[in-house]
Parts: structure tokens; sequence; C-alpha cells
């Protein structure tokens, strides 16, 4: 009996797949799809929601773009990356996370990597 709601499952769950792929491929075939500026926010733990509140950008309000959330994808905000590169991190261990990402520095500072953790400084 236990084999059977396994299949059962990888049914649903192919089914599932097979319904988004299709959505997604209709609209990239209208041309509907519209990428925005900036990236996605990387994940710090866990997973969102496996519900699928937006299949590319365009369904996303304002500046907002359509990012994998763990198991989903839903409309977050984007960072910013700031040209340049961050230097290798030097000096006195730094333990904290002052920044997620670049548009949370100041002027042209990036955000980059301490000896662990993140902060902002100038670029190379």
């Amino acid at each position: 009996m236990e084999q059977h709601w396994s299949a059962v499952c990888a049914m649903i769950l192919a089914l599932g797949a097979s319904v988004h792929f299709d959505i997604v491929f209709a609209a990239e075939a209208d041309g509907n799809l519209t990428a925005k500026p900036g990236v996605c926010p990387r994940r710090h733990w866990g997973s969102g929601l496996c519900a699928e509140f937006c299949s590319n950008d365009s369904d996303c309000p304002k500046d907002e773009k359509c990012c994998h959330n763990g198991c989903g994808h839903e409309c977050i905000a984007p960072y910013t990356v700031k040209p340049g590169r961050c230097a290798l991190p030097q000096g006195t261990p730094m333990c904290a996370e002052y920044c997620y990402h670049d548009g949370q520095c100041p002027g042209e500072q990036k955000c980059c990597k301490t000896t662990c953790g993140h902060a902002c400084s100038e670029p190379c």
C-alpha cells in the first residue's frame, strides 16, 4: 500500500511541474517575459512556501522580481549589484553581518565579505 501512495505522489509532482512549465513556455512564446533589473536575493535560511505566486518578473508589481524561494516562486524586491570587485578579506576578524547586498551600502561602496561576515567597503 505504501508503494501505491509514493507512486501517486510522484505522479502529482510530475503533473504539477508539467503545468508550471507549460505556463512558462506559453508566456515565452507570447513574448510576455520581461526581466527586470536587479538580482534575486540569496536565501539565508530555510525555504519559502511551496507555491507558485509568479512565473516571471512581469507578474510582479513595481521593481519586484519573480524569485525562487527555496521551494516555489514569489515576488521579492531585488538587491542591487554595483560595479567593481571586493578585495580579499584581511585584518582583524569581524564576525557580523552589516549588509546583505550592495544596495544597502552608501555611494559606490559594495557589500563585501569580511573574515567571517559582510560589511560595506570601497571596491577595488
